[in-house]
């Protein structure tokens, strides 16, 4: 009797819990800052890749905030972050990693990645990209849209000027004499068509002089982030020569030359070379009505760019939970085709070798030759300029640089300057 009571009441519970509607597990959520201002169409394309990402993880809900400029994303992602509700994920500079690092804002991505197949997908991105991404024996950050700058040159203006089309100058010296057979006077002696213009103007002069620094052997701060080299004797050569190009040859506008206006010039023709970065190729390519090159930085002795762009980034904030959900859509996102897929989209450079051997990359690389240009260059390439105190620092330094290049201070006094306020400011890191 019992026995059937028993069985009765576990028949009536089990029959009472099937009957209990089902609650579907909540996705985890991500907020994923991305920082839009960086050309081009490109909030369709991150939203089509979050929309294929959902669709292949239905656990996992990313949600886009477009944050403005990468000045706006990092300012927007520390406010956020003090006012309690940081993002979990974000794209902001690879320059911000020592930012992030000391708001202590974000999470050691090798402290997450921990399986086999996470580590060697963390050990398989180039490592002139990785160079702005670990610090401390940790990586902090992981590549996504990451560029190097290189030289665009007009075809059809080097064969009017009596200049070969398929070779741009290789050496500092070619340069300057290549721009002076390409800059063009009218009757009154104003210029019509300048040589070059290497963009001086905002928040990115320092990276542009990094393109003359390190093919003159220089180096400007530490990978500890605490220490600058901003007054040797081949840094102050490289500012005179930046600045000799407009002063003394006349190649290029006097004063500086704002970033944004630098590709617009040369689909104008108003500049027959321009050095810009690699994220413009996609837009220079759409808007060009001319064949044009693209070539590495002009050698002094030894070549050389600047890596830069941003890096995906993991919030410290996040539940264990979103923080693996985050590092799975970051996987997700550089496998080596979608890296391919991102790289023909945007211009920026395809961040693992990987990807250069998929066969859509492999087709993109011979139509577009341009394209394998800035991957060829990550051989001689360095780390973007940063440190700890990082936008205070680079403001010293592009204030420096604004300086010489309006002759307000000489290259000398202007970088010695520039280096006493960088040691002042980064005392309490050493």
């Amino acid at each position: 009797m019992r026995r059937t009571v028993l069985k009765t009441l576990v028949a009536g519970l089990a029959g009472a819990f099937l009957s209990m509607p089902v609650l579907a597990q909540k996705p985890v959520e991500v907020e994923f800052y991305y920082p839009v201002a960086v050309g081009g169409p490109i909030t369709k394309i991150v939203d089509d890749m979050v929309a294929d990402f959902q669709k292949e993880n239905p656990g996992i809900k990313i949600k886009p905030i477009y944050a403005g400029s990468y000045q706006d994303s990092i300012a927007k992602a520390l406010t956020a972050l003090k006012g309690g509700t940081p993002p979990q994920l974000a794209v902001l500079l690879s320059t911000d990693m020592f930012t992030l690092i000391d708001e202590d804002a974000i999470v050691p991505i090798d402290g997450l990645a921990k399986t086999e197949a996470d580590k060697k997908w963390l050990g398989g991105f180039y490592d002139a990209f990785m160079q702005n991404s670990r610090t401390g024996g940790h990586v902090w950050g992981v590549p996504f849209q990451r560029s190097t700058i290189v030289m665009y040159y007009n075809k059809d203006l080097f064969k009017q000027a009596g200049l070969d089309p398929e070779r741009a100058p290789a050496t500092w010296a070619e340069l300057v004499e290549t721009a002076k057979k390409l800059t063009k006077k009218d009757a009154s002696g104003n210029v019509t068509q300048w040589g070059l213009e290497i963009p001086s103007g905002g928040a990115f002069a320092y990276w542009l002089f990094q393109a003359l620094t390190t093919p003159n052997g220089a180096i400007l701060m530490n990978e500890a982030g605490n220490q600058t080299y901003l007054d040797k004797p081949e840094v102050i050569e490289a500012a005179q020569y930046w600045h000799d190009l407009s002063a003394k040859h006349g190649v290029m506008p006097k004063g500086t030359i704002d970033w944004g206006t630098t590709p617009k010039d040369f689909l104008e023709k108003k500049a027959a070379m321009v050095w810009t970065t690699t994220g413009n190729l996609t837009n220079i390519r759409k808007n060009a009505d001319f064949p044009f090159g693209v070539a590495m930085m002009p050698k002094q002795k030894r070549g050389g760019s600047p890596t830069g762009g941003g890096n995906f980034y993991i919030f410290k904030s996040g539940t264990p939970e979103q923080q693996q959900a985050a590092l799975k859509f970051a996987q997700w996102v550089t496998t080596p085709e979608r890296a391919a897929d991102w790289s023909i989209a945007t211009g920026y450079v395809a961040v693992t070798p990987a990807a250069w051997e998929t066969e859509k990359m492999k087709k993109y690389a011979q139509e577009v030759p341009a394209a394998a240009v800035a991957r060829d260059q990550l051989d001689v390439s360095v780390a973007e300029f940063s440190t700890h105190e990082n936008q205070r620092v680079t403001k010293v330094l592009n204030d420096a640089l604004q300086a010489i290049l309006t002759d307000a201070k000489q290259p000398k006094q202007a970088l010695s300057d520039a280096q006493r306020e960088a040691e002042r400011i980064l005392r309490p890191y050493k």
